[in-house]
């Protein structure tokens, strides 16, 4: 309960805020992507839209804070789609490094529901998924396809 309230208090507060780091402006020659994470981590993290979650979890930041509120959009719909396919947010989701999940594993129980919950995910998601289980768990990634016995090799 107590990690419920504390994700509604941070809601109305920005990365910047609950990290207790201001990044300031960013440089002058800064791309337009570094831009949108710089005003991203003004904005209150509740307030931030599927893009802005995908685009912060993909450039790493605000992880710890964002992951979960991620997990719960995902729940609700597993192929949430930001700004360029359906799933995108679940890839940034899947690419956040292994040692997030190691050391979150009732976020690695929410997110293998979530993927288990996808009946026929499209080639590219499954092997983003694949990656993941490797990454993560690699006695739980999906083993090649059995050799045929008949066919020897080159």
């Amino acid at each position: 309960m107590a990690d419920e309230h504390q994700a509604v208090a941070e809601d109305a507060q920005s990365l910047e805020q609950i990290e207790g780091k201001a990044w300031g402006d960013p440089p002058p020659e800064a791309t337009s992507m570094i831009a949108a994470v710089h005003r991203l981590r003004r904005v209150p993290v509740g307030s931030l839209d599927p893009e802005g979650l995908r685009l912060l979890i993909a450039q790493r930041v605000g992880v710890e804070t964002l992951v979960p509120r991620a997990l719960t959009a995902l729940s609700a719909e597993p192929l949430l789609e930001a700004d360029y396919y359906p799933g995108d947010v679940l890839v940034a989701v899947l690419r956040v490094p292994a040692a997030y999940w190691t050391a979150h594993p009732q976020e690695l129980g929410r997110l293998t529901q979530i993927i288990a919950s996808i009946e026929e995910p499209d080639p590219e998601l499954k092997d983003d998924i694949d990656a993941f289980w490797a990454a993560v768990s690699p006695e739980s990634a999906p083993s090649a396809a059995p050799r045929d016995p008949g066919v020897q090799p080159g």
